[in-house]
């Protein structure tokens, strides 16, 4: 079920194109990431998407609604974590979830339920009575997450959740956004400035540039297609040269480089490593370590956009 639908969104700042034809789609319960350096135009996408802009042309539906024609049915089923905190500083955690509660229309005894099962969520139970303006940068961060969700949004944006986070919070998020779909379907769609986040909580991803698509798919399936080759790396007692062409005639091997006591094989998914290991017992040749890279998600996004994600 496609929960999010992006269908050829474009706009223009005076005679700057920021989104040039964006569209993609995202299903129920899945943490979709969209990736793109300083100025791709990903803030701008998700400000359309909450409806505080509007966009040129193309359309945008969330779950069954027209975020234009029907932006305040669409919004019931949004959450939203921007980038910037979103709290009032001399609030306690408890009066801050309950004024966002009521405005998602809560109250009573649901109110103060939603109240104590979201501060659980992002483990603030112990902390509800305390100030904003005592808490550290990632328990606001964890309130703000814990604000966006008091109605049960069927989609959650994340907009940079983990900026200025320490260790504890960060993995209190994961864990959250990990859960959130598994438990109440929730959709994710999730932006950070962290490659490593996305390589751990995402199977599909957008990748943006100066406002239009870069690449869009299964992750997995976007590296292979920049970088279909892997390296092993192995660490021996040291390589004849006789097993070092025997090891080049090994189907799936393209390429062998060698040091004194190491060689390192660009291989296809054809490559067998028994066969390889196969070849160093029969020289009587011992292996210390072996090393298997693939590529990486960021190795991809330098690759195509030819900027660190911070650029």
């Amino acid at each position: 079920m496609k929960v999010i639908e992006i269908n050829n969104i474009s706009k223009r700042f005076s005679d700057k194109l920021v989104l040039d034809n964006i569209s993609f789609q995202v299903d129920k319960g899945e943490i979709f990431g969209l990736l793109g350096p300083n100025g791709a135009g990903k803030s701008t996408l998700i400000n359309i998407i909450v409806n505080i802009l509007i966009p040129d042309s193309g359309k945008i539906v969330i779950c069954g609604n027209d975020v234009v024609k029907d932006s305040i049915e669409s919004k019931k089923h949004i959450g939203y974590v921007p980038q910037d905190i979103a709290l009032m500083e001399n609030l306690n955690a408890y009066d801050n979830l309950e004024f966002f509660g009521v405005l998602y229309g809560l109250k009573g005894t649901l109110l103060k339920h939603r109240i104590n099962e979201v501060l659980d969520i992002v483990g603030l139970r112990d902390k509800k009575k305390e100030k904003v303006k005592k808490f550290s940068g990632g328990m606001k961060r964890r309130l703000n997450i814990a604000a966006a969700i008091m109605h049960h949004p069927e989609v959650l944006i994340l907009d940079e959740p983990t900026v200025g986070v320490d260790p504890q919070s960060r993995q209190h998020i994961f864990n959250f956004i990990k859960k959130i779909g598994k438990e109440w379907g929730t959709t994710v769609l999730y932006t950070s400035h962290y490659m490593e986040e996305v390589e751990e909580l995402c199977e599909r991803v957008m990748i943006m540039d100066l406002g239009v698509e870069i690449a869009y798919g299964n992750k997995e399936d976007i590296k292979y297609s920049v970088f279909p080759n892997n390296k092993v790396v192995i660490d021996t007692n040291g390589i004849k040269g006789q097993t070092i062409l025997s090891i080049r005639e090994i189907n799936g091997v393209i390429k062998v480089t060698e040091n004194e006591k190491s060689i390192s094989l660009t291989v296809n998914d054809k490559f067998k490593l028994g066969e390889c290991l196969r070849i160093f017992e029969e020289e009587d040749i011992s292996v210390n370590k072996i090393s298997y890279e693939e590529a990486k998600l960021e190795d991809v996004f330098l690759t195509l956009t030819g900027k660190n994600l911070r650029d």
